[in-house]
């Protein structure tokens, strides 16, 4: 278990140094945490759920190696983290907004990589340092899409 579990971060790892750049240094914006989410949206505008359905889809982001859900067309879809199935159902757009943007929040141990910070990380590959995984832009359309997805 362990073993699998480590060679799950380096593949995830490599994937994040393959990514295009979602910003520059300098670039995030300014974001409160309340409670266990994030209120208000990082771009001030609702997310587009279709835009946000395609980045869950793209192995490019991650999303689909570890999770599942409701995307029949997708083969090899994750099985290391919970479905996406119903997520709008379990948790509110803030609560997933927070979950994307820096997950170690929830699980200090977690695998899943915090998309949206760029302070306090190890294991940082040098192309990476300063720099988010995804926009803020990308987030919210990723969270209006995972809200989306009710039971």
């Amino acid at each position: 278990m362990a073993s699998s579990i480590a060679h799950m971060i380096r593949v995830l790892l490599a994937i994040a140094v393959a990514l295009p750049v979602a910003s520059r240094a300098g670039e995030l914006q300014d974001y409160a945490v309340i409670g266990d989410g994030i209120p208000a949206s990082l771009t001030g505008s609702p997310g587009d759920a279709t835009r946000g359905r395609a980045l869950v889809l793209d192995r490019a982001s991650t999303c689909i190696l570890c999770h599942n859900g409701p995307f029949p067309e997708t083969r090899f879809q994750g099985d290391l983290a919970p479905s996406l199935t119903g997520a709008g159902s379990r948790w509110t757009a803030s609560q997933l907004r927070l979950r994307l943007v820096d997950a170690s929040r929830f699980n200090p141990e977690t695998i899943m990589p915090s998309y949206y910070r760029i302070d306090g990380l190890q294991r940082v590959a040098k192309n990476w340092q300063g720099k988010p995984i995804l926009s803020a832009e990308q987030i919210e359309d990723i969270v209006a899409y995972l809200v989306s997805l009710r039971d």
